[in-house]
């Protein structure tokens, strides 16, 4: 999701419906609003086609200050006791380079599977596979053989059609669900597991675009530069506090703490803290402990979401969705139909949100039982955030898989051992190079940082 210029008009009707959903009454501050003439849906692409008149921009700001004032007593995450805490962490499991190897590529695969139909409504998604003869979905988007009206009435996301169809392949392009695992080894260079949000802070502003940056990542940058510090920086006129911008970013944190989810799990609150409050950050801890579990090279993909699950409070709105789309792929045999469930359950949140995101990307896991094609292909049959949804799901299966060799050769000879990005020295760099950093991080110990 792009978003350009965040002014208040584009934040206040995001504000109002994520104040809703934590329980807070904004009754009075949305009929003022709607009094005023503001437009009372979120923006879908993120910001208004065109800018609000100055009365309508200075009540927003009005607006937002006063929903930002009420976020006082908005609770902390709670910390979590963690074996990380040990002065001699042991060392990365047999074959922890191989399962991690496979994750790096995994996480490529699925993102750049997702990424032609970002933001398509479901049925678009199979309007398009199925023209092509690739319904169920079994290998990458293509425009071959799909009619031009059919593109037309539902074009691929363009920027990322130029890279990611079948026939434009040509290695990994940048996307941000790549961009932070990079940020996240050049974190753990440095501060070690130790790091806090103000550490993640600097890191970005030394070494992110801004550009780079997105939804609650990008409210937070600019926070930062506004002389905002964290963990306030989350809730300062954030009103995707709660999307999906910190589960995207809990990869290394479970890569390099093989079998301790615990501690995966608190090493991703700390990164999350930074851009998310509730929800945003326990969809960071879950996928960092569910990963943590598969890097682990024992259980199968039933326990690693078991071990995600634990980690966060069992009443929050995020476990609940997540053991929703469990169940529900347990219990039904076509994919198709969870996909619909979930899209019954959750539809009335942003194709942003952590909640739908999360509880896709469970039965999606449970529904292939783990296969690597099958996780990578239901998530984003499934609609929402496919990009992102396709990256994690490739992680955790890529885990499971043990090793490179044991991916299927479609989704991973195309990405030529290529990785581009505008993170530091790391453009260009080869999926075998990046599993040998994170081995070395899998210690727990920060090194002398060298160029990649």
């Amino acid at each position: 999701m792009r978003l350009t210029w965040l002014q208040a008009e584009d934040l206040i009707a995001h504000e109002l419906r994520q104040a809703e959903e934590e329980g807070r009454d904004v009754t009075a501050a949305r009929a003022r609003w709607l009094a005023a003439g503001g437009d009372p849906t979120p923006p879908r692409s993120g910001t208004s086609p065109h800018p609000a008149p100055p009365r309508l921009r200075a009540l927003a700001e009005d607006l937002l200050a006063e929903l930002d004032g009420a976020q006082a007593d908005i609770q902390p995450v709670r910390r979590l006791r963690t074996s990380a805490q040990r002065d001699e962490p042991g060392a990365p499991p047999r074959g922890h380079r191989g399962r991690v190897h496979a994750a790096w590529l995994g996480r490529a695969a699925g993102c750049l599977l997702g990424k032609p139909v970002e933001k398509l409504p479901r049925h678009a998604i199979r309007a398009l596979a199925e023209a092509a003869g690739n319904w169920p979905l079994t290998t990458w988007f293509t425009a071959r053989g799909v009619p031009p009206e059919l593109i037309a009435r539902h074009p691929w996301n363009r920027r990322s059609a130029r890279t990611s169809l079948a026939e434009n392949i040509d290695g990994m392009p940048e996307d941000d669900d790549l961009n932070y695992p990079l940020l996240n080894l050049l974190l753990l260079r440095r501060h070690g597991p130790a790091f806090t949000p103000s550490d993640v802070a600097a890191l970005w502003l030394d070494e992110l675009p801004a550009a780079r940056t997105f939804t609650a990542e990008r409210v937070a940058y600019r926070n930062l530069l506004n002389g905002v510090a964290p963990p306030r920086t989350a809730r300062h006129r954030n009103p995707f506090r709660e999307w999906i911008g910190a589960l995207i970013r809990a990869d290394v944190h479970g890569w390099t703490h093989p079998g301790d989810p615990v501690a995966a799990a608190e090493q991703a609150r700390r990164d999350a803290c930074l851009t998310h409050t509730g929800n945003g950050v326990y969809g960071a801890m879950f996928a960092a402990a569910t990963i943590a579990q598969a890097a682990s090279g024992s259980g199968d993909v039933h326990h690693c979401l078991a071990a995600g699950l634990a980690v966060v409070p069992p009443e929050s709105r995020l476990a609940r969705a997540v053991g929703h789309g469990i169940e529900l792929a347990r219990t039904t045999r076509r994919f198709d139909d969870v996909a619909d469930a979930l899209h019954a359950a959750y539809g009335h949140y942003h194709w942003v949100h952590v909640v739908p995101n999360a509880a896709l990307l469970a039965a999606a896991l449970t529904h292939a039982d783990g296969d690597f094609t099958g996780s990578i292909t239901r998530v984003v049959s499934g609609g929402w955030d496919t990009d992102s949804g396709g990256a994690t799901a490739g992680s955790v299966a890529g885990l499971l898989a043990g090793h490179p060799d044991a991916l299927p050769a479609r989704w991973t000879a195309p990405l030529k051992n290529r990785l581009a990005t505008s993170v530091g020295a790391f453009d260009g760099i080869g999926f075998d190079e990046l599993a040998d950093l994170t081995t070395e991080l899998t210690h727990h110990h920060p090194v002398e940082e060298t160029s990649p």
